[in-house]
């Protein structure tokens, strides 16, 4: 409950400072972008914004995941970080619409930006900014063992390509024979959104249909030290990062005693919990190997 508690103020305050961060570079490109008519930093704001968002999302996650087990919920709620994390692939998916969106109407209004000096001056700062929240929320992801900080992290990172891609198109913008660049920008924009959005959709998908977590033959290896187990088979595991199921069974002589057999069973689980941290659970069966 303590480690729980801890760890739902450390990421709390991980998303309120990148969140933050976030506002503040999205609302800078938007308006910008908006001011001189670059399609190209004003899609980069919205996707920046949607970051925004995302970090409120995960707020509210963290506050359900971070519930202890219960009679409903007997593996706990951290699954619905996972959900979550979703969430976030699904805001980019809807990013990436809105950046096509505003692109086909530059193509089509062939307008051209009016960029200056101010221009790289707002972008270099929004990618200095950019990079501390990637790192940042990325280290802190995993010192937390937090998948959707992870996924987040993930998000920035794209945002890092795309304003070194929009401050590159802006240069070349500004020669007139290259105009469509800006525009083109913002396509390409779209098209990293959009992968990004499907990566961790496809990930966080696989976590919520219990994919196996850890490579059955890893567990098999670290069992076999064990010199009282004969053998062991139908290797299960689920979960995510920090928060790992097991499920196996062992078979032992079938002379020995049920108490004899509990403690093999819980020899087993103490060398599986030292060999792999992230599991907090294992569900050993017993069964009689078959005599000599």
């Amino acid at each position: 409950m303590v480690y729980l508690h801890e760890r739902k103020k450390q990421i709390q305050k991980v998303l309120l400072i990148t969140f933050l961060l976030n506002f503040t570079v999205s609302l800078s490109k938007i308006i910008y972008g908006w001011i001189i008519n670059s399609v190209a930093i004003y899609s980069d704001g919205f996707h920046s914004l949607f970051d925004g968002i995302s970090n409120i999302g995960g707020l509210i996650a963290l506050s359900i995941a971070s519930h202890p087990p219960d009679r409903e919920h007997p593996y706990g709620h951290r699954k619905f970080e996972t959900v979550f994390a979703i969430f976030i692939g699904v805001l980019m998916s809807l990013t990436a619409l809105e950046i096509i969106r505003n692109v086909y109407k530059s193509f089509v209004e062939t307008r051209k930006p009016e960029i200056d000096e101010k221009t790289f001056i707002v972008l270099s700062i929004t990618l200095i900014i950019n990079i501390f929240v990637y790192l940042y929320e990325k280290k802190k992801g995993r010192e937390l063992k937090s998948e959707f900080l992870i996924a987040d992290s993930a998000h920035t990172k794209v945002d890092i390509y795309i304003t070194m891609g929009v401050i590159l198109s802006v240069i070349i913008s500004k020669t007139k024979e290259f105009s469509i660049i800006d525009p083109l920008a913002g396509l390409i924009v779209g098209i990293f959104v959009a992968r990004e959005a499907i990566l961790i959709i496809k990930e966080s998908a696989h976590i919520l249909a219990d994919r196996t977590a850890i490579d059955s033959e890893r567990i098999a290896s670290v069992v076999k030290e064990c010199k009282d187990v004969k053998a062991c088979k139908d290797i299960r595991t689920r979960g995510t990062v920090g928060q790992i199921f097991v499920d196996l069974k062992i078979l032992v002589n079938p002379a020995i005693s049920v108490s004899e057999a509990h403690d093999i069973a819980d020899k087993v689980e103490k060398i599986i919990k030292k060999e792999f941290p992230d599991v907090i659970d294992v569900m050993v069966h017993i069964e009689p190997s078959e005599k000599d």
